[in-house]
């Protein structure tokens, strides 16, 4: 007989693993299923977390995130929900390959991946000297020569963010996408060079040290750190609408401030797909605050 789980968290990233190691510690019975290619497995290094002055990469995180839940008992199964619905109380989750999961209740934290070009040798600068998250990072290029790597509005609004730190930036606009009059304005105004054209690689020395891109073209843009923005981020929200899940206009799903229960009864939300700053530390938040009404509702069922 296939075994029910008191809850089962979909996502191993940084809000599913805070989540798993509380309710392991209510020593509930959990399954967290994960894909292994969230946002945290591409970056490099974060900043701006409390304990980790030096950085720390997101891969880091979650291993050592996985090893405090499964001491605590948290199962662990390498699969992607491809389907997900509720059946006389329970909830089952389809596999990509065919193996179902079932479980009381459901948390999901499935995050968002960020839209991101096949760009030769980009990849392993994320987070090291090309970012992401300006509000992770902005500190990181300080007076720095920086390079934009986005398309249309979304990199020249990050343009426009990060000069908050620096004066020196080029925004590449990829594809040559739509920027308005009014935006190419606040650009001039703040003296932010924009270059149209498509970007073919990031000219790196060493594994991870951005010195900047080359066109298609053959045009070389020198700096000292990266910023990417092209827009179109894919918000992981498929399973919370099928099993009608609200979801805002931005796509994010609209949890409640207190609990992070969503409108469906006992299904939770936490990290990047809800509606927030889409910051680890506040991921970790998600996490706790899940967990812990999540294991109030067990505990009341279960007395």
């Amino acid at each position: 007989m296939k075994k029910t789980y008191d809850c089962i968290i979909v996502g191993g990233g940084i809000a599913g693993l805070q989540a798993a190691i509380q309710l392991g510690r209510y020593e509930h019975d959990i399954l967290v299923v994960d894909s292994s290619d969230g946002r945290s497995s591409i970056c490099r290094s974060y900043h701006n977390l409390l304990g980790w002055p030096d950085g720390v990469s997101g891969e880091k995180l979650r291993s050592l995130g996985r090893q405090q839940a499964e001491a605590v008992g948290v199962e662990f199964q390498s699969d992607r929900i491809v389907t997900a619905r509720k059946d006389k109380g329970e909830f089952i989750l389809d596999g990509k390959d065919g193996y179902h999961y079932v479980g009381r209740k459901l948390l999901l934290a499935t995050g968002i991946m960020d839209n991101i070009p096949k760009i030769k040798n980009l990849l392993p600068c994320l987070g090291l000297s090309v970012y992401v998250c300006p509000d992770c990072d902005g500190y990181e290029v300080k007076n720095k020569k920086v390079v934009i790597l986005g398309s249309g509005e979304a990199g020249a609004e990050m343009a426009q963010t990060i000069h908050y730190w620096t004066d020196e930036i080029t925004y590449i606009n990829h594809e040559s996408k739509e920027v308005t009059d009014e935006t190419r304005r606040k650009l001039e105004e703040r003296n932010i060079r924009i270059v149209e054209g498509n970007l073919s690689e990031a000219i790196v020395e060493g594994d991870s040290d951005f010195k900047g891109v080359r066109l298609k073209n053959g045009v070389e843009i020198t700096g000292e750190k990266g910023f990417i923005a092209f827009g179109g981020n894919k918000v992981h929200t498929e399973l919370a609408r099928e099993l009608g899940v609200e979801i805002l206009d931005n796509k994010h799903i609209n949890a409640d401030a207190r609990s992070k229960e969503t409108n469906v009864e006992d299904v939770w939300a936490a990290g990047d797909i809800v509606a927030h700053s889409e910051q680890v530390s506040t991921a970790m938040g998600d996490g706790s605050i899940a967990a812990i009404w999540i294991h109030k509702k067990l505990l009341l069922e279960k007395n």
